[in-house]
């Protein structure tokens, strides 16, 4: 156990490293590139290039700018921002994690209990009609952009209907931090949960679905239902659990992802400074060290993640313990 715990911390390194080097390379080696010209600005003078690229030091070999870089970022932490002169990247990014990390975790608590009970359900009563009802949702639930499902629950929230009993406790747009005031936290946070949830709810209801129908075909499933065992306990204990295991390594994908700035679309709607913006923001004026540091960040929770649903469909499926 201790050794594959050593083993994937790492291939943890080894990918962050590769993604590090490579993120680097495109934006200092790649040909016609000149990051002292984006930082002077358009219309530079020549003069001016030239003391941007010496002040920065990229005037110096690749490899010695980016372990400079890497050293100022993991060891130091003083790395400062290309664009805004004087801020801190550490920090900034530190600062945006806990936004992306209560928006994140409130929705996948909702779209894996919504996607396991929608799955479920559907599979129980397949071709009746709240399978049908329920699948009619769960592919409107995926055709509807999540930006669009945002702006849409604002309107109403927000707008239309704000003054009424029904949504007069919505808080104004924005993030306010669990340990200033959990209550307006929890209330700020409950349609962008639902919005960024609603997506994960109807692809995960439909998958699991599939999943147990598929699985219902399996000798085991026959072994179990010649053994006496009732229809219920076929399903939950058997066919749904071995259905699953896709579901969780999806879902181990989709939440590192998702904490690493996928939920950018969910944060902009919402004025949530998370991580996602942050990254957009950073690319909009390519701000390599920022960009830099938010690429590492979502990686690093990519890696995590991934490495927690192998241990989790362990726990799940004893047969993979012999793979």
């Amino acid at each position: 156990m201790i050794a594959a715990i050593l083993k994937r911390l790492l291939r943890m390194v080894v990918v962050m490293f590769g993604i590090s080097v490579i993120t680097f390379l495109i934006f200092f080696a790649t040909p016609a590139s000149d990051p002292a010209a984006r930082i002077a600005g358009r219309n530079a003078a020549q003069e001016t290039i030239e003391a941007v690229r010496k002040d920065f030091g990229l005037d110096r070999p690749l490899y010695v700018q980016y372990g400079l870089m890497m050293e100022k970022l993991f060891i130091t932490r003083d790395l400062t921002s290309f664009a805004n002169r004087g801020q801190q990247i550490v920090p900034t990014v530190m600062a945006a994690a806990p936004a992306t990390l209560s928006l994140v975790s409130g929705a996948a608590i909702l779209w894996m209990l919504g996607g396991i009970l929608t799955g479920i359900t559907a599979a129980a009563f397949r071709g009746r009609w709240p399978d049908k009802i329920l699948m009619g949702i769960s592919m409107m639930a995926v055709a509807m952009p999540v930006f669009w499902v945002g702006e849409m629950v604002n309107l109403v929230t927000q707008n239309r209907l704000h003054d009424t009993w029904a949504f007069s406790w919505v808080p104004a747009l924005g993030y306010t931090p669990f340990s200033q005031d959990p209550g307006l936290w929890f209330r700020s946070m409950v349609f962008p949960w639902l919005t960024l949830a609603f997506l994960y709810i109807g692809l995960y209801g439909r998958m699991l679905r599939t999943g147990i129908i598929e699985t219902y075909q399996e000798d085991f499933i026959r072994t179990a239902r010649a053994k006496g065992l009732t229809g219920r306990k076929v399903l939950l204990k058997h066919a749904t659990r071995s259905a699953i295991i896709p579901i969780v390594i999806m879902f181990g994908m989709d939440f590192g992802v998702l904490v690493g700035g996928a939920a950018v679309l969910t944060e902009v709607v919402f004025g949530i400074n998370g991580v996602g913006r942050l990254t957009y923001q950073a690319l909009k004026v390519l701000d390599l060290p920022m960009i830099m540091a938010t690429v590492l960040y979502a990686s690093f929770f990519v890696v995590v993640a991934n490495a927690v649903v192998d241990l989790l469909c362990l726990l799940i499926d004893p047969r993979m313990r012999r793979a």
